[in-house]
């Protein structure tokens, strides 16, 4: 099938033209699939990170129920890390959101990293692009919450929820992580746990976010959690949507940049003492003859 004829069937509710082109957008003949996507409404994009084991999975299938209850059609992408030895998503369709697998309305998708600096797969605004033009209200984007890398997803997602699980010094510890910089809403899951208030108050002291208490595997402030979010998107302005775009293009360009053929030649001038750090950088983005 033609990428025409592809995107065709996915419009008619076909699940495997869908995951060919989302295949697609991660292989080299991304620009092919977006060269027929035309304009449209863009899908609201959810970010959900934090660290491992907060019940970010849990969070999402939670979130997925709660929008197909209103029916909303929703994405999940789910950033893994790549396989060091076929590339692929190691940790595959979410088990936890086997709930929702045989909803025809909702789609569930792994994406590799594959080594893109910042944890966040390059490919994901072209899939978000794809999916908007498929007719997906809601993409909601699980990063994998590894490291300070996961600040990238704010340039994607808006709002960026944090999930934290109630513990001594979990607050510090995500602000030192850099995520609470990007927090639009941080979710304090686990909340029917000891320490749970406490944590709250520690948030407090540390980001000026809207500070929600959760028990996501029951259910329980799932609803706040949909109105916050709804609120939050309902602040979105022209300025904001710039600014994440900026920051999607800045880190897509560090990539390229990390792959330029003239870096390794760069690279050895300045070791060995021919070059500057400073003139091989600029040399790196504006090449000259010389």
């Amino acid at each position: 099938m033609t990428i025409d004829e592809l995107f065709a069937a996915a419009g008619r509710g076909s699940v495997r033209a869908t995951g060919r082109l989302l295949s697609m957008v991660e292989s080299p003949r991304r620009d092919e699939v977006l060269a027929v996507l035309g304009d449209g409404t863009p899908a609201a994009v959810v970010g959900i990170t934090g660290p491992p084991g907060a019940g970010k999975s849990t969070t999402v299938g939670a979130l997925v129920g709660a929008y197909r209850a209103v029916g909303s059609r929703v994405a999940v992408l789910a950033v893994d890390p790549s396989s060091p030895y076929s590339g692929g998503a190691l940790l595959g369709d979410r088990i936890r959101m086997a709930a929702h697998i045989n909803d025809p309305d909702v789609l569930i998708r792994s994406v590799a990293t594959r080594g893109h600096l910042g944890g966040l797969a390059a490919a994901v605004p072209a899939a978000i692009r794809l999916l908007s033009a498929l007719s997906y209200d809601r993409v909601i984007l699980e990063t994998v919450g590894v490291g300070q890398s996961e600040i990238e997803i704010a340039a994607v997602a808006d709002p960026t929820v944090v999930i934290l699980n109630p513990g001594a010094g979990d607050a510090v510890q995500a602000a030192k992580a850099g995520l609470l910089e990007v927090a639009d809403i941080v979710a304090v899951n686990k909340a029917d746990r000891e320490g749970a208030d406490q944590t709250v108050r520690d948030l407090r002291a540390e980001t000026a976010a809207p500070i929600l208490k959760l028990v996501a595997a029951q259910g329980d402030g799932i609803a706040e959690l949909v109105a916050a979010i709804e609120a939050h998107h309902r602040t979105d302005n022209p300025a904001r949507r710039a600014a994440r775009a900026r920051a999607q293009i800045l880190s897509l360009a560090q990539s390229l940049l990390r792959q330029h053929p003239d870096l390794g030649r760069l690279a050895e001038a300045v070791a060995e003492g021919r070059d500057d750090p400073y003139t091989a950088a600029e040399r790196l983005v504006v090449p000259t003859d010389s």
